[in-house]
């Protein structure tokens, strides 16, 4: 009898044991009697964070409120230990240390709901989520290349000057003043890789946090991060330099790449709204949720409609007060899954695909549509053989994954930004689309295709180009009054080399030169003219030769 007594308290303590590694969330349902005030937002916001909403006319709302914290204070009465809040969803995740303690939560008075999200520790398939993404291919990292631009790009010439971003660099945007908020699984010796000094030596980084461990140190993970950081921060002269260096960073880690629960969604949540607080002006996952080791977690396709996922719902909400939000669009193009992940289905959520360094799309990045059939991803960039570093070697590698191309698009879009700070955050969005080298023509591969940030960058200054489709060349404005700066748009069906000339009434040359064109809209800024008369632009290449006539008065 009493051996038996014993099986029973060894076997009610393993119970316990194991019920103590359960994670749920707690849905409240309201935030009634809140101490807090939408007259008195410094209690919740960063001054920062106050002037992004006042810039772009968001008013604050109750939805910026925290949990109330009397409904904390009652959850945590039960003995249920909280890891993380999100306000914009009204939840709280905790861990359970006895199984009465759902029953305790359950009863009180202002909970909805409680709901498993996860099991700490535990992993089903036995990969790191990242592991596809960390086969590196050694480059030779000597650089031929010559300092034509405001940065010596070294290797990543070509994913730089792909999507135009060294003609923002040399307006000289760059990234300053901008906040980027990287979420993640971890930036494992970022502050001590070589290729990230500067943004040290500089203190560009702002602030850290580990919503997976709770604590500030986000160097002791996962390698994924640093090298998503490497994308934008990296500023190694002639061997690789990112599209916004000279940003500020919040690195947040909100990833557990040990094990797939859907807890790490709320984490996604709680990060975000940690870097909406911060003022952060870019929020950057190269994050993807689909399938988890708890099957009845798992999302379908059909969720994949931009308003069911509890990540995809937080970071939608992120761009309603104002943040850039961009994510990777997913690896799942050659897989079972096939479709974007959450939060790129986000409707507000710039979802970023894969090309190769020829700009021709990458087989492992995700298709779309979204599940409500809008247009997914949006835009791509260099996914297949990015150049960018890992923290386990000093030297520049190449590497596969949207979650390289999406950093790439995500600094690029803080320098969009930077240059013109009074625009609204989905106007930044919207011409960075609408620059994309197939926005008429837009597919499920790579959405609205490759974008020309110089040519967003002219979007943002005279509003909508709408040329006819007919016309591959266009001069803007046509007539320009003399002095005034005059833009050129030629829209090539294939990367090629053209030949530029500008000539007077009379045949005399104003300009010759030879330059590269992308598949798409390239813009051609065409030196000041202060002499009125007819001028022409002619572009020669081997597939066509077009002239357009303009009026200087």
């Amino acid at each position: 009898m009493k051996s038996k007594l014993i099986l029973s308290i060894c076997l009610l303590f393993t119970m316990n044991s194991l019920f103590a590694q359960d994670r749920y969330v707690v849905r409240f349902t309201n935030k009634n009697n809140s101490p807090y005030s939408i007259n008195n937002p410094q209690q919740f916001l960063s001054q920062r964070a106050i002037d992004r909403r006042t810039k772009q006319g968001i008013v604050i709302d109750q939805s910026d409120f925290p949990v109330n914290p009397s409904y904390l204070n009652g959850v945590a009465a039960t003995g249920a230990i909280i890891l993380n809040t999100s306000r914009w969803l009204n939840t709280a995740t905790v861990q359970i240390t006895n199984p009465s303690q759902l029953n305790a939560i359950g009863a009180l008075s202002y909970v909805a709901s409680v709901g498993n999200v996860g099991r700490f520790g535990h992993q089903k398939n036995g990969k790191e989520k990242f592991e596809d993404e960390k086969i590196a291919s050694p480059v030779n990292t000597t650089s031929n290349y010559l300092r034509t631009n405001s940065f010596n790009y070294g290797q990543a010439t070509g994913q730089t000057q792909m999507i135009a971003m060294d003609a923002l660099h040399n307006l000289g945007y760059a990234g300053e003043g901008m906040l980027i908020a990287l979420l993640d699984g971890g930036f494992l010796d970022a502050n001590i890789m070589p290729s990230l000094d500067s943004v040290f030596s500089n203190n560009q980084v702002v602030a850290t946090w580990d919503f997976v461990s709770n604590d500030a140190n986000v160097y002791d993970d996962n390698w994924h991060g640093a090298s998503v950081f490497s994308c934008i921060a990296a500023n190694v002269p002639g061997e690789m330099v990112g599209t916004a260096p000279h940003a500020q960073f919040l690195l947040l880690r909100s990833e557990d790449v040990n094990s797939e629960y859907i807890i790490e969604e709320y984490n996604y949540a709680a990060a975000a709204e940690y870097a909406d607080s911060a003022g952060a002006d870019i929020i950057h996952s190269s994050l993807g949720y689909t399938t988890f080791d708890d099957a009845s977690q798992d999302h379908t396709y059909a969720d994949m409609n931009g308003h069911t996922a509890p990540a995809t719902i937080a970071a939608d909400l992120a761009a309603k007060k104002g943040i850039v939000v961009t994510s990777s669009a997913g690896n799942e193009g050659n897989g079972a899954w096939n479709y974007i992940s959450v939060p790129a289905d986000g409707d507000s959520v710039l979802a970023i695909g894969a090309v190769d360094q020829q700009g021709m799309y990458s087989s492992f990045s995700s298709n779309g549509p979204s599940a409500d059939g809008r247009i997914k991803p949006d835009v791509a960039a260099v996914g297949g053989g990015t150049f960018l570093y890992m923290p386990f070697n000093p030297s520049v590698v190449q590497a596969n994954g949207t979650s390289f191309s999406g950093p790439i698009i995500a600094g690029a879009a803080a320098c969009l930004w930077q240059s013109w700070p009074t625009k609204k955050n989905m106007e930044i969005v919207q011409a960075i689309k609408r620059s994309a080298n197939q926005y008429f023509n837009p597919d499920t591969l790579l959405g609205y295709g490759i974008p020309n940030f110089n040519l967003a960058y002219t979007v943002l200054s005279i509003g909508e180009i709408n040329f006819p489709s007919n016309e591959s060349l266009h001069v803007y404005p046509n007539p320009v009054i003399k002095g005034n700066n005059i833009n050129a748009y030629y829209f090539s069906t294939s990367k090629e080399k053209i030949q530029l000339l500008l000539t007077d009434a009379a045949g005399r040359i104003i300009m010759s030169e030879s330059t590269i064109a992308n598949a798409g809209y390239s813009s051609i800024e065409l030196p000041k003219i202060y002499n009125s008369g007819i001028y022409f632009l002619n572009i020669q290449s081997e597939n066509i030769n077009v002239s357009k006539r303009f009026i200087v008065k």
